[in-house]
């Protein structure tokens, strides 16, 4: 029987208790630990909606084994609230913690049925912690391995600018 490992996710350690070895990331992110806005769509690392950080890196987690990830820093949209990076804490619909990130998508009506939403937000997230100010080419290629049947993406690339200008300051 497999030993069982630890995940830091968001910043919390869990124990994953009766490993199987071939068990997903995300599958154990959703299945095992609860957290189901990481989504399953392809399995095959094509659309994107599996996205998280895996040591700051963004990651098709549908393609990772999730105990090759034990000992590593994962981060789930759960996890994106509002960051030093966000020049305030807001609320929208009683939430508390939205990032700048998460509310332009819900003012620019970013977010339709929502299925692609969490990993479009996690590759948004990483797109401008690389870079502040990108233009609409850098978030065309940043977002290139996300797919929306929804949208047609005109919404989701100025969420992105807006996110942009709120972390920069620009409210």
């Amino acid at each position: 029987m497999p030993e069982p490992y630890f995940l830091n996710v968001n910043g919390i350690e869990h124990e994953v208790t009766d490993p199987d070895v071939a068990e997903s990331l995300l599958f154990v992110l959703r299945e095992r630990l609860g957290l189901t806005g990481t989504k399953n769509a392809c399995t095959e690392g094509e659309c994107g909606s599996c996205a998280v950080l895996v040591d700051g890196v963004l990651t098709c987690s549908c393609l990772v084994l999730a105990a090759t990830a034990a000992d590593r820093e994962i981060t789930t949209v759960e996890g994106l609230g509002a960051t030093a990076a966000d020049s305030e804490i807001t609320t929208i619909d009683g939430r508390d913690g939205l990032s700048a990130v998460q509310e332009a998508f819900v003012d620019a009506g970013a977010v339709q049925c929502g299925f692609c939403t969490p990993g479009l937000i996690v590759a948004v997230h990483d797109l401008l912690e690389a870079n502040p100010e990108p233009s609409d080419g850098d978030v065309r290629e940043a977002l290139s391995g996300n797919l929306c049947r929804c949208t047609g993406y005109g919404r989701i690339i100025a969420a992105v600018h807006e996110a942009a200008s709120r972390r920069r300051g620009g409210q």
